[in-house]
């Protein structure tokens, strides 16, 4: 039998891709907003591609604070945007 693969829908570009090529960006219960690395912080989650190009996207959009109902700081996009350019050295 095979194993059927999770797909997700990037909140930046709109594309359909496996689970394990996206990073999450979770909604913590406390209200803080983060990239999950690990996919498996608790909290309300969206996906993103592990590009700039995504996030830059998403950001002029609004498709964060959409799926997150709230209002997100520029400060916040910039800590992600520095956690994904290390993230992606990494691999």
């Amino acid at each position: 039998m095979v194993k059927k693969i999770p797909m997700r829908m990037c909140i930046g570009c709109g594309e359909m891709k496996p689970k394990r090529e996206l990073i999450r960006v979770v909604k913590s219960g406390t209200g803080e907003i983060s990239l999950d690395l690990t996919g498996k912080s608790p909290g309300r989650g969206a996906y993103l591609c592990r590009s700039a190009a995504c996030l830059a996207l998403a950001r002029k959009k609004r498709r964060l604070e959409k799926s997150f109902s709230c209002r997100i700081e520029p400060a916040v996009y910039e800590v992600m945007e520095h956690a994904l350019s290390e993230a992606d050295g990494d691999s």
